[in-house]
């Protein structure tokens, strides 16, 4: 049955999986991309690849400026047509502010199934998508869209940034702070909320955040005590965090205690409402962090839609880090820090 704008419509009923927590695992996509590098193009002016798991690609345009690309795309996590595109889009532009970059145009990607889902309703998807890329100044200036069984939206973003501030994920070093600008919690919640189970002020609050940009990362990406910045999204903070750790040779040390959590985000834990992300999430890569608990497990593995920004930060850089935070009215949170690797084969460990 073909479903209109006048029909009460619930996308999430619509896919299999939802958001980020849709994304092949971790050691999947090793696998996959692996390939790559046999086939492999040297190109000096190709700064960053796909060799660190990296946030976007990065290309020297000799101008002192670098040209930022990433591509996002899901099924839906909410059931709003309009709120999924925003979403979608907020999430696909935080590649580039996460590696330091502003935004200069985009392209859109849609799947729909035009047989269950209206045109109308794909409309509107692309409606709360423009008003996202209005917000911050940039077009949607073509795309590409199939007729498939799931409904499917996502952007190609690209942005610039000087070549001389722009973020890796892979450049922390020994002693850094780290920060978080977002709390976790988003893959229960919408877990909770496709079964039934979320209480609407818990949804509406996941949200509020997945629709908050992360202008953040351009505006510290100046500083050269911060010394990388990715966003946490379907992998999880573990999966994002071991990501810096393998790229810089470093141990974290989370204090597990001061992680921001969405409200309620336990309480669906204990109700059994894990995305089949978190699991996968964890299979990939839970040798590589300190034994823990259950519910341990599906805090740090728990797939993000639409993240927030994780930064290495020095520590004597930290004051003018926070006043950037500040006059940029943004969320921070600190969570631990990196060290030295000696012989460990566990890269992310508790405070005691």
């Amino acid at each position: 049955m073909l479903l209109n704008m006048n029909d009460k419509i619930r996308l999430t009923q619509y896919s299999v999986g939802g958001g980020c927590g849709c994304k092949i695992s971790p050691a999947d996509l090793e696998q996959i991309i692996s390939s790559c590098e046999k086939s492999k193009i040297n190109d000096a002016r190709l700064l960053v690849g796909n060799e660190n798991m990296d946030d976007a690609a990065v290309y020297d345009l000799k101008n002192g400026q670098v040209l930022i690309s990433t591509t996002d795309f899901f099924t839906p996590i909410v059931d709003d047509p309009f709120d999924f595109g925003r979403i979608a889009s907020i999430n696909a532009m935080s590649d580039v502010y996460a590696m330091g970059g502003k935004p200069i145009f985009a392209l859109a990607i849609l799947g729909w199934p035009l047989a269950k889902l209206s045109a109308e309703t794909a409309a509107r998807v692309i409606e709360g998508a423009r008003s996202v890329c209005g917000s911050v100044g940039i077009l949607i200036a073509g795309g590409h869209s199939i007729d498939i069984p799931e409904p499917v939206f996502g952007l190609v973003v690209n942005g610039l940034a000087p070549i001389e501030s722009f973020k890796q994920n892979s450049k922390a070093t020994a002693g850094c702070r780290l920060f978080l600008s977002k709390p976790l919690g988003i893959g229960a919640i919408s877990n909770a909320a496709k079964n039934s189970k979320v209480k609407p002020s818990d949804y509406n609050e996941s949200i509020e955040w997945m629709t908050r940009l992360n202008t953040l990362g351009p505006a510290v990406a100046t500083l050269k005590g911060l010394k990388a910045m990715t966003d946490v999204t379907g992998f999880g903070l573990g999966g994002h965090l071991l990501e810096v750790c393998k790229g810089s040779n470093l141990v974290a040390e989370l204090d597990f205690d001061a992680l921001p959590l969405l409200h309620g985000f336990t309480d669906y834990i204990a109700q059994g409402c894990i995305p089949g992300g978190t699991r996968r999430n964890f299979k990939s890569y839970g040798h590589l962090i300190e034994p823990m608990e259950e519910e341990r497990r599906m805090i740090i593995c728990d797939p993000q839609t639409s993240g927030g920004l994780l930064m290495a930060v020095e520590p004597d850089s930290i004051p003018e880090f926070l006043s950037i935070v500040k006059h940029e009215n943004a969320f921070v949170k600190e969570i631990g820090f990196l060290e030295t690797k000696k012989d460990e084969t566990e890269l992310i460990r508790f405070k005691k």
